[in-house]
């Protein structure tokens, strides 16, 4: 995919801001005590616990934006991937509901690289539920040239990823948002509903279920410290999505 066929496809998208409240009631907000120089732009502030916490108006714009990028592609060549347990409901319903294809749970070495594979796709667009535990998945996609789409919380490295989601990627309900809302935005904007209203589908079946005795996880993985390269972000910039060098 040409620079120029991305920035065709990714447009700014006005934004009133509807769905404050709920990335506000499911902690969409609130990251970790860490941050990465790759997400310090999306970050607004720090609690006096030290957590940071990400700007829930950037969230919701990206979140409209992404799902206008998305409705430009066929959704069979849109794979959303997803090791992390919370994340493996959502990134499930989410591909049911727009017709994408999902892979949740260990990502197989050679998935979009073998052809000879068993499990072998070739994507388009790969959208990345956490960097961190879904790298391989990251590292396969850049090396296909598939868009690679990532929710990114503050402590997140964005090494190979085209077009960040700020957004807390830990928490159970805040996934199950994130993911019912992409799926909203991409009926709407694909004409297969007439407006978000018609949207049948509720936050409730987007979330992962707790199991008898699964206690709700409470402590948040801490971010690996080390530095990285920094690379041009070409999608980002040349979409307007305040991408471009990373300083």
């Amino acid at each position: 995919m040409t620079e120029n066929t991305t920035e065709e496809n990714i447009q700014q998208v006005p934004t009133a801001n509807p769905a404050i409240e709920k990335y506000l009631t499911t902690g969409a907000h609130i990251g970790t005590r860490f941050k990465s120089g790759d997400m310090a732009r999306y970050i607004y502030k720090q609690r006096r616990d030290g957590l940071k916490v990400l700007d829930v108006q950037v969230i919701d714009q990206r979140v409209k934006q992404v799902g206008q990028f998305l409705s430009k592609y066929d959704p069979k060549k849109i794979v959303v991937v997803s090791r992390k347990v919370y994340g493996k409901t959502p990134a499930e319903e989410f591909a049911k509901t727009i017709g994408a294809s999902s892979l949740t749970g260990r990502f197989v070495p050679g998935t979009f690289t073998n052809p000879q594979g068993k499990e072998f796709i070739q994507p388009q667009v790969v959208i990345i539920t956490e960097p961190e535990s879904d790298m391989q998945a990251i590292t396969e996609a850049s090396h296909v040239r598939a868009v690679v789409i990532a929710l990114a919380s503050t402590n997140n490295l964005l090494t190979n990823v085209d077009i960040a989601i700020p957004i807390n990627n830990k928490g159970r309900k805040s996934l199950a948002l994130v993911y019912w809302l992409l799926a909203r935005e991409f009926m709407v904007a694909t004409g297969q509903i007439a407006n978000e209203e018609a949207f049948t589908r509720t936050v409730d079946e987007f979330e992962y279920p707790l199991k008898d005795g699964e206690a709700e996880e409470q402590s948040q993985r801490r971010g690996r410290r080390e530095r990285r390269p920094m690379r041009t972000n070409r999608f980002e910039a040349a979409a307007g999505l305040g991408g471009g060098d990373r300083n």
